[in-house]
């Protein structure tokens, strides 16, 4: 391979650094655009939630037309597609234009997602390709846990005075750049090209199938779970039931499904995805409650809060720089152990956030220890699940993969949030114990799930 190829990466995972990062980097701002756009408590639900649907419902179809008109392709319309949403978010004037802006952030994110780990398939080959795959885990992960952080010391910073509106616009120039440099450093990978339309009724199911699923989960907490909430969610059954029927018929007839559902035969995919699903939700848990918790029960500003937060990001950083040794010594037990680490973590942080001793530097030492355990399984789990799929099944997996680890990070928060804020008529200390156990059983399950599945090659770890 030519070592020219290797420039590609930083530049494709600028993209997979700020979707992820969006996802996550809005939660400690939210009291200040309520403040300054005057936004009830429902319109800065929407703020997030609007973001995730659109992502979440978009995944599967993104991934179909980047088979159809080519990755690259895809994926310079999507960043430009998102740059442009930042940049609508950062001068929204009203909360209904900031939720529009936000959607449409989500829809953008939706497109760039199964491009990059495609391109990464791609362009990568042999034992590059684990490599690949490893650093693409590393980004994801530092974005997750590095967002509220990065949220909260931009927002107390106030660059120029745009106060919660340089949380999104400090994509443009990362994006802008990222645009510039795809055309000279990102070839043009020798991927198949299907002449295949596109299922549009497929892409209408599955999207409404989805929307059915994550909406009222993000929005059933904070309405107090009115009754529209349930027949949506039980409509998302057979919608998504009959997508899948349609997918199958289609491969039985010799035409191109929307989801090619033969990746689920990848020995271990299904597991690992199972594992992902865990990982995500338990760190958008941990996320909820560390929003609510560190401004509102240990009254932090958003500095002081973001600076608490940063012990979660130092932890997975160096965790992940340290995943090169520990996998010649440890081999496929890597993400087992790092499992093991991430209960241990969750656990000293369920402790640190209970009682009147609870401190920052508590929380924040607990919150290394998580960070430590999450950057030890994140990268090697992403990356042995995607190793197992054919390079040919790389955009029907990569859209699994985004569609699992976007509703897995709603059902978490959603669950953490409902357990947590059902529990603060006992204060804070009990509420925050209550909201972080949702976390340690997902953490616990991660941790089943690896100690069950059989170990398949060990995939290259990120850092060489």
């Amino acid at each position: 391979m030519s070592p020219s190829r290797w420039w590609a990466l930083p530049v494709v995972l600028v993209a997979v650094f700020m979707t992820t990062l969006d996802f996550f980097v809005a939660n400690l701002a939210i009291p200040s655009i309520r403040a300054g756009l005057a936004a009830s408590g429902s319109e800065a639900q929407l703020v997030i939630a609007a973001y995730g649907l659109a992502y979440a419902a978009g995944l599967v179809v993104s991934g179909r037309l980047g088979d159809l008109y080519g990755p690259r392709r895809i994926f310079v319309v999507g960043l430009a597609a998102f740059t442009l949403a930042s940049a609508a978010c950062g001068a929204a004037p009203s909360p209904a234009a900031l939720v529009a802006a936000r959607a449409a952030q989500g829809v953008a994110a939706a497109l760039l997602a199964p491009q990059v780990l495609t391109l990464l398939g791609a362009l990568y080959r042999g034992a590059d390709r684990p490599r690949a795959f490893g650093w693409y885990g590393t980004a994801v992960g530092l974005a997750g846990v590095g967002g509220q952080a990065i949220g909260g010391l931009l927002v107390a910073a106030d660059p120029m005075g745009l106060g919660w509106r340089a949380c999104f616009l400090a994509n443009v120039p990362l994006g802008l750049a990222a645009l510039a440099l795809t055309p000279w450093l990102v070839p043009v990978p020798a991927v198949p090209r299907r002449a295949d339309r596109l299922d549009t009724a497929g892409a209408v199911l599955v999207a409404a199938g989805l929307v059915a699923l994550v909406l009222p989960l993000v929005q059933g907490r904070e309405q107090g779970w009115p009754a529209w909430t349930w027949p949506c969610l039980a409509a998302s059954v057979p919608l998504l039931a009959v997508f899948t029927r349609r997918q199958r018929r289609l491969a039985a007839g010799g035409q191109q499904p929307l989801l090619d559902l033969g990746v689920f035969a990848a020995k271990g995919f299904a597991s690992g995805l199972a594992a992902v699903a865990l990982l995500f939700g338990g760190s958008a848990g941990v996320s909820f409650v560390l929003a609510l918790y560190l401004q509102e029960g240990l009254r932090l500003g958003p500095l002081a809060a973001g600076l608490v937060c940063t012990a979660l990001n130092a932890g997975f950083f160096a965790a992940s720089l340290r995943t090169a040794s520990l996998a010649g010594r440890l081999g496929h037990r890597l993400p087992l152990a790092g499992a093991v680490t991430l209960v241990l973590g969750l656990a000293s942080l369920h402790h640190a956030v209970g009682g009147v001793g609870a401190v920052p530097y508590r929380v924040a030492g607990a919150l290394l220890v998580t960070g430590a355990g999450m950057g030890l399984v994140m990268s090697p789990l992403i990356s042995a699940v995607l190793a197992r799929v054919h390079p040919g099944r790389a955009g029907a997996a990569a859209g699994v993969l985004g569609t699992v680890q976007e509703t897995g990070g709603v059902l978490g928060g959603t669950v953490t949030g409902t357990v947590l804020l059902g529990s603060l008529d006992a204060g804070w200390p009990a509420g925050a114990q209550a909201g972080l156990t949702v976390p340690v059983v997902c953490a616990l399950g991660v941790l089943a799930v690896l100690a069950l599945t059989k170990p398949g090659p060990a995939p290259a770890p990120a850092c060489a």
